[in-house]
């Protein structure tokens, strides 16, 4: 595990969680903070972490055991699924409602954020429909809903949405109505992700505009939910080098704090979240919100006024006890019973997969995968191919748009050799990134050094007493379209029939170069 964020003197430093955890929302419940985040097309879906100061985080479980509808989803569809949600807490209840572009708007909700957790509910149906942000008022007992538009679904952007909603979240009570009109406002434009509160008497929306890599959060205000609205710019890049701050949750301390948390886009590595401090009209702002400095980003600031807490990041290494796997890892696609076997001692036992997709892991359900660290780093497994099927390979890979990968290969002469393969994001299969060479005992160490902008290098020792030695050149790791890349670990197999084997990882790490 990788930590950094709390400097440990009072202070933390920029992003706080520093990694793909896209679109980021918080909710408060007496003295503990939880977050999701988007999970896209893999499953578990919607993570949740958990902190008591902001800055320290820890993942503890899953809202979404399988993506629905279930059968769409038996095939990676890496950019599709779960966008950003909405998480609230309610009638002693926690919320999550999300919009999937393909279907609708979404909601689960538990009675503890560890659950157990309702099947998905479908709100709303629709092309289109993204973003989605329940309110309750708590004095009227009316509820709202507002979501926002994907073009590529709907043919529709860069407006908002607005809904009555059923008190107890199973339905909406009306045929909606445009409550933001992004055109109508200069210079604005991909309106999205829209965040819902009230404050001080009035509707609030913080919601990004600009696009993810360039945009702003804004601000908007209503005394009715239904508009107008009148909008101000409250978080900007300026001369910081955090491009694109934007999307993300409003939340109040015990101690009666205001902070923001919100992401930056930053290429492979994803969606990094970063912690703001915001007030309500401190600086003369009318009663608008005031995040970061003076409406930029910071780098370093101080903690919130809360009490102190050991530090802490999201898990990434994992020894597989009992051959589970930890909470920070996900599959491509909803899993299938017998792709991780249980047993009695320490080590992921993956089953080789049978699939016609072999050459391309970018079209495997099966990959068992976890974000890729947004700091430079050393990724480490240690893998045993137990397979005598020719074409069984199983091995440690970097997964994107474009993908590279390390491991072990069973060869129609029945010897086990070290193959390092790569695909470019325009090709359609792989091939060799490095020369393959006899694996005598059937298991080897892998590595892959991650260093800055994402850029890896291969290398592994197959315990003849020469070291690790380097595989290849350098490769650089890519995103898909909306998520960033993924670390991943596989056993595959050609197509045939019967059992084709299995391959044991053990003592997964990533440590600091």
């Amino acid at each position: 595990m990788i930590t950094g964020a709390d400097l440990g003197d009072g202070t933390y430093r920029n992003p706080v969680l520093n990694a793909d955890w896209s679109d980021p929302d918080v909710v408060r419940v007496g003295d503990d903070f939880y977050l999701t985040a988007s999970s896209f097309g893999r499953a578990p879906g919607l993570p949740l972490l958990h902190s008591r100061d902001l800055v320290n985080w820890t993942l503890v479980g899953h809202a979404l055991e399988r993506l629905q509808p279930a059968g769409e989803f038996r095939v990676p569809r890496h950019d599709c699924g779960v966008w950003a949600p909405s998480l609230r807490h309610h009638d002693d209840r926690f919320w999550i409602f999300w919009g999937d572009p393909d279907h609708g708007i979404f909601q689960v909700n538990a009675p503890a954020i560890r659950g157990p957790w309702t099947s998905p509910h479908l709100v709303k149906e629709g092309r289109g429909l993204i973003d989605a942000c329940p309110l309750w008022d708590e004095e009227t007992g009316e509820a709202y809903l507002v979501h926002a538009w994907a073009k590529s679904r709907s043919g529709v952007k860069n407006r908002l949405t607005g809904h009555r909603m059923h008190p107890e979240g199973t339905g909406l009570l009306d045929e909606g109505k445009v409550i933001v009109d992004g055109d109508r406002i200069p210079g604005w434009f991909t309106l999205e992700g829209p965040k819902l509160y009230q404050h001080d008497g009035w509707f609030w929306i913080l919601a990004p505009a600009g696009g993810v890599e360039t945009g702003w959060q804004g601000a908007l205000r209503s005394r009715d939910f239904f508009g107008p609205y009148e909008e101000r710019i409250v978080l900007e890049q300026g001369d910081t080098d955090v491009n694109g701050p934007h999307q993300g949750g409003w939340i109040r301390t015990s101690a009666g704090e205001d902070w923001f948390l919100h992401f930056q886009q930053r290429g492979p590595y994803g969606r990094v979240v970063h912690l703001q401090p915001m007030s309500w009209g401190e600086q003369g702002a009318d009663g608008w919100p005031v995040v970061g400095d003076a409406g930029t980003p910071v780098a370093v600031h101080r903690k919130p006024d809360l009490p102190v807490q050991p530090p802490a990041s999201p898990a990434t290494d994992d020894d597989f006890p009992g051959g589970r796997y930890g909470r920070q890892w996900q599959w491509t696609a909803n899993p299938q019973d017998g792709w991780a076997t249980q047993h009695s001692g320490d080590g992921l036992r993956l089953t080789c997969v049978r699939s016609s997709d072999a050459h391309d892991l970018r079209k495997l359900p099966s990959i068992l995968t976890q974000r890729l660290p947004g700091v430079e780093c050393v990724v480490e497994v240690e893998l045993r191919l137990d397979s005598e099927e020719p074409g069984a390979r199983a091995g440690l890979a970097v997964l994107g748009d474009s993908f590279g990968w390390i491991g072990l290969e069973r060869a129609d002469d029945g010897t086990v050799r070290l193959v390092h393969r790569f695909a470019e994001s325009v090709a359609k299969g792989e091939r060799d990134a490095g020369h393959p060479r006899l694996a005598p005992e059937g298991r080897v160490r892998l590595r892959i050094g991650i260093g800055a902008g994402a850029r890896c290098r291969f290398a592994y020792d197959l315990g003849a007493g020469d070291g690790w030695e380097s595989s290849g050149p350098v490769f650089a790791a890519t995103p898909w379209r909306w998520v960033g890349a993924l670390l991943g670990l596989f056993a595959l197999a050609p197509v045939g029939g019967g059992h084709a084997g299995a391959a044991t990882f053990t003592q997964f790490r990533v440590v600091s170069p």
